[in-house]
């Protein structure tokens, strides 16, 4: 990776995903996690805080970016928990089947250049009557916003990092396997409505 995918996106990045209306996302759902903990796409650590201590056993920080992975120490050693990197991409979880109680997926499977291995993978290593806890931001439900979505992706995925804004999360993960038990949506507020479409609920298997 280069100067730009090392230093500068990493801090565009979390300065995006610290938005107000999209940390009111995240504490939606991030609290509910619980038990052996795989959150997909670390970043900087930003839903750190919003764990419940008393529900954690230990958390999975799988994040690729160094870049990433370097902002997000500093949170990951002040939490009152254990926090373990792993730095192989969502397509390749290094964890066994059946291992983990609760996924959580916040603003990362718009960036994953393979969602729906990604998808598979997390069913893997997910237990019976665990949680798949998500927040993603996807494609809008009205036509007009769809289509500029569509018209601008491609040129938001070279300066964003491969993220995508038009990818439909809830059919993805139902997909994958993964059984809908909660679905919301809404545009989030003080958000171009292109980049705003915000799905979070939860899933199991």
């Amino acid at each position: 990776m280069g100067f730009y995918e090392q230093r500068i996106l990493p801090k565009l990045i979390n300065s995006a995903c610290a938005a107000p209306p999209i940390l009111q996302q995240r504490q939606k759902v991030v609290p509910q996690a619980h038990g052996r903990i795989l959150e997909i796409g670390m970043g900087s650590g930003l839903n750190l805080p919003f764990y419940d201590p008393e529900k954690v056993e230990m958390v999975f920080g799988l994040e690729p970016s160094e870049g990433m992975r370097k902002l997000a120490a500093p949170a990951a050693e002040a939490a009152p928990f254990e926090v373990r990197f792993l730095d192989l991409p969502s397509e390749e979880i290094p964890l066994e089947d059946n291992s983990i109680d609760s996924i959580v997926l916040t603003y990362t499977l718009c960036t994953i250049p393979d969602g729906p291995r990604a998808l598979e993978q997390m069913r893997r290593v997910l237990k019976p009557g665990g949680i798949l806890l998500f927040s993603e931001h996807g494609k809008a439900p009205d036509a007009s916003v769809e289509k500029w979505q569509n018209r601008v992706n491609p040129i938001w995925k070279r300066i964003g990092g491969g993220c995508h804004i038009n990818r439909p999360i809830g059919t993805m993960i139902e997909s994958a396997g993964f059984k809908m038990d909660d679905l919301f949506t809404l545009y989030l507020p003080d958000t171009p409505r292109i980049f705003g479409f915000n799905y979070w609920g939860q899933a199991s298997i």
